[in-house]
């Protein structure tokens, strides 16, 4: 059996999967994989999500394949674990998959975040895959309590139809007999090639502000609200992390050095009427992880979608299409407190920040990835 484990990623290319992609496959190194998998709704030939610059190069390499399929299909999802001819099972399954608009209803949260990621959980089991990493997204509140961080053991309150239903995936994953589950839990993600969520939003409004020479407004009071933040980049090296710490342990082993309880925050009338649902008092234990820059950001009020249009129309040359917008949705607009601990990761994974800081560098690496692609104006 090759040395390099042999993956898959399912979901994610419209947020940030693509940024473990370039880890495992990257365009100026060695790869890190013997085959990898991507499987997700969208098309990239021709694309029909943005997916950055460099993500149609990596596909060239003969060690990836893409696949675009439906999910929601059992049988599509037990064929995705089949492996090429000649080429060793699966080891490791990132799974990135869930709906991220604010605005979706129950029902399609249920079939296309819950139900998705456990036809994969339930497969990767089967197929008895080495690790299993789930990215959880920030759809939480960690309120106005008098803790200024949160670690793995506090209970935190997922925000609204969206946050409640992505913690419950947790919980059906969690009750997985046989499942090598890592649970990431991260912070407001940005980076390069990374048009998803309210700091990429952000970002694309402060320049709004300082193209109209006007100073940027806040709709909450400064230093109030903490929004803990990550880099695409971390999120990608500590996932990979998380594959290489719990493939030689198992899950058991990992529950002791890891393990949180997943607590129940639904209906409990829901266990009935949703497949696979764990009863409410069901103890699940699965290892848990928090990922988070050191540093804050706040939240930005946004009315200038015009002076966005000026921009890029203003811009030599003009940007004709961007996958940007200053138009900042109700879950942007509203007030978000974000405040986890990252020490466990540190210590038990040994994993530590490629990008520790979101500061004026880290934004001009995102901001120049866009102008190099032809995303961001030059008003220079």
């Amino acid at each position: 059996m090759t040395s390099k484990p042999s993956v898959i990623i399912f979901g994610g290319l419209n947020t940030i999967s693509r940024a473990l992609v370039a880890l495992l496959v990257p365009l100026d190194a060695e790869p890190l994989v013997s085959h990898l998998r991507i499987v997700d709704k969208f098309s990239v030939v021709p694309a029909t999500t943005y997916i950055g610059a460099e993500f149609p190069k990596i596909l060239d390499n003969p060690l990836v394949e893409y696949r675009q399929a439906n999910l929601t299909v059992p049988a599509v999802v037990a064929s995705c674990f089949e492996p090429p001819e000649g080429q060793a099972p699966y080891d490791y399954v990132f799974d990135y998959t869930g709906e991220v608009r604010n605005d979706r209803t129950e029902m399609i949260q249920i079939n296309t975040t819950l139900n998705i990621s456990r036809l994969i959980g339930l497969e990767a089991a089967k197929h008895k895959v080495k690790a299993f990493v789930r990215i959880q997204l920030p759809f939480y509140d960690t309120g106005s309590s008098s803790k200024s961080q949160h670690t793995e053991k506090d209970d935190i309150k997922p925000v609204n139809t969206i946050g409640i239903w992505w913690h419950e995936t947790l919980r059906v994953l969690a009750a997985i007999e046989g499942l090598n589950l890592v649970i990431l839990r991260t912070g407001f993600v940005y980076g390069p090639y990374t048009n998803y969520g309210i700091i990429t939003s952000g970002i694309t409004v402060a320049s709004v502000y300082g193209y109209l020479k006007k100073p940027m407004k806040s709709m909450w009071s400064p230093g109030k609200n903490p929004n803990n933040t990550v880099n695409v980049a971390d999120v990608a090296g500590a996932a990979w992390a998380c594959a290489e710490w719990i493939g030689p342990l198992g899950r058991t082993e990992a529950n002791v050095l890891a393990g949180e309880e997943i607590l129940f925050h639904n209906d409990k009338k829901k266990v009935r009427e949703v497949e696979g649902m764990p009863p409410h008092d069901q103890k699940l234990i699965a290892p848990l992880f928090n990922l988070l820059t050191g540093d804050h950001v706040e939240e930005i009020n946004e009315h200038h979608v015009s002076g966005w249009t000026e921009m890029i129309t203003t811009s030599k040359p003009p940007i004709p299409n961007t996958p940007l917008s200053a138009y900042m949705d109700s879950f942007a607009l509203a007030k978000h407190v974000l405040a986890y601990n990252n020490t466990k990761i540190k210590e038990v994974i040994g994993y530590n920040l490629k990008k520790p800081f979101f500061n004026h560098e880290a934004i001009k690496e995102v901001i120049d990835k866009w102008k190099e692609e032809g995303s961001w104006p030059n008003l220079d």
